[in-house]
């Protein structure tokens, strides 16, 4: 029986190489992806969407939408 994982591997490729593209170090980029893993495995909350999304999905995603939306960095600065 397989599970059902709620965010598709074909989209996680799709944000990760987005933050690769966009990044002009890929070292740096990874190693950015890889604090924010660790940041939100430490912080061990129940998310909303998916409480069972590995922490380096999780910060994936969160990192393409701060590249694709800006604004949210800017709502939680203000």
């Amino acid at each position: 029986m397989q599970k059902k994982h709620s965010v598709e591997s074909s989209q996680v490729m799709y944000r990760a190489q987005e933050l690769l593209d966009a990044a002009s170090n890929r070292y740096r980029i990874t190693v950015q992806v890889a604090n924010r893993a660790k940041h939100n495995r430490k912080e061990e909350f129940d998310s909303i969407d998916d409480p069972h999304m590995k922490p380096t999905v999780r910060a994936i995603i969160e990192m393409s939408d701060e590249l694709t939306q800006p604004e949210i960095i800017s709502d939680v600065r203000s």
